[in-house]
């Protein structure tokens, strides 16, 4: 049965249903970030959220401090699914070297045969600049501007961004919208949270007409809450606010941290507002992978058999040339074995007579004389069969 593209898949990339689901190589990490954020949502709405009900008592206002944090998750949990779960940007591998490209080694050292090598890069231009792309040796062709190859899932990808392990998945050209919304979103979530729990812990105050460590021993839940998510902001709200300062610049965090020393000029910047727009308004490009496409076997055609190999007839005078003599040479060689046979069957014969081998020293000598011996016994059988 002919197999799919994901199937036969060379990266390191795992896939659900069919195909339609493209995880990378640690999609398990998903499941620790999910849980990171459903976690404390689950016990503020069970031990917070509901006791802050009746501070808001109009038009039942109190009910959304307990939706809302639960729609903001299942939001969040929808943009970790479609930044894990789809192709980054992946560029198709090559399944052989580009032959256009190919050439031989001009200086051949120490007995070497040439060798076949590629220019290791390429120059192309981008927005009226030369921009010099490389080569990849894994994937076989020569990497899109702003592609490189991700070492973790063994894939070239479009406009890499930098692999991510909370998500499992590259952040390229297709995913990078939604990662920056997942990450954004969550620094807003970590932020009603807090402020919630420091909000029930002000009401606690007031209630029980203590200070704040009152406050804080009637809900320790909150404290942690608190705690929990003052750690995650350093986090996520840096990875936010840096990622702003990417967008803004129109860069990515592989070419921030790889180019930050050369002071280049960033040929991609259109200005902060044209940088947004191309981020969060242009219309994302379908993926090049067809990963449920049935797999196309592809053949080398065989090399021309000569015509000893085939059997045929001799395809001009040189193969006849090239025939004749292998025929000579292996006629010489059969008429040497024939020869060595002849004479060890005569020696096998004559073995016992001393007087030849004493007189004759030499291969040919013996050889003749045995010949002469066998004349003289021919004729003198002759001579007895005409004298009876």
């Amino acid at each position: 049965m002919e197999k799919r593209v994901y199937e036969v898949w060379k990266g390191r990339n795992k896939f659900l249903l069919g195909g339609r689901l493209i995880f990378g190589p640690d999609a398990r990490s998903i499941l620790v970030s999910a849980s990171m954020i459903m976690v404390p949502v689950v016990i503020f709405c069970n031990f917070i959220g509901r006791h802050l009900l009746h501070e808001f008592p109009s038009y039942n206002a109190g009910y959304m401090i307990v939706v809302a944090p639960f729609l903001f998750t299942i939001y969040v949990l929808v943009l970790l699914l479609l930044t894990s779960s789809r192709d980054p940007g992946i560029v198709p591998r090559n399944l052989h070297p580009p032959e256009e490209e190919l050439r031989y080694e001009s200086s051949v050292s120490n007995d070497k045969t040439p060798s076949l090598q590629f220019p290791r890069t390429k120059e192309v231009i981008v927005n009226g600049v030369s921009v010099r792309v490389k080569y990849c040796d894994t994937c076989m062709l020569y990497r899109p501007p702003r592609c490189s190859h991700c070492s973790v899932c063994n894939n070239c990808v479009e406009r890499f961004d930098h692999h991510c392990p909370w998500v499992g998945q590259c952040i390229g050209l297709r995913n990078y919208r939604f990662f920056f919304l997942f990450v954004s979103s969550s620094t807003l979530l970590c932020i009603y949270v807090f402020c919630m729990s420091a909000f029930y812990i002000k009401v606690l105050m007031r209630d029980y007409g203590g200070s704040i460590w009152s406050g804080m021993r009637e809900s320790p839940l909150a404290v942690v809450l608190m705690a929990y998510c003052f750690i995650a902001l350093w986090f996520v709200g840096g990875l936010t606010g840096f990622h702003l300062y990417l967008i803004s610049s129109n860069q990515t965090t592989y070419e921030n941290f790889r180019y930050r020393a050369d002071n280049r000029i960033n040929i991609y910047d259109q200005g902060c507002a044209g940088n947004f727009k191309e981020v969060f308004c242009t219309k994302i490009k379908p993926s090049r992978n067809k990963f449920r496409a049935f797999m196309e076997e592809v053949h080398r055609p065989p090399p021309p058999a000569t015509s000893r190999e085939s059997g045929g007839e001799d395809s001009g005078p040189e193969d006849r040339r090239v025939k004749v003599e292998d025929d000579m040479d292996l006629g010489g060689d059969l008429l040497k074995i024939s020869q060595r046979h002849d004479i060890k069957d005569i020696n096998s014969r004559h073995h016992n007579s001393s007087e030849f081998d004493s007189v004759l020293g030499s291969e040919s000598h013996q050889v003749l004389a045995m010949n002469l011996n066998v004349d003289e016994s021919r004729g003198y059988a002759a001579e007895r069969q005409g004298y009876q």
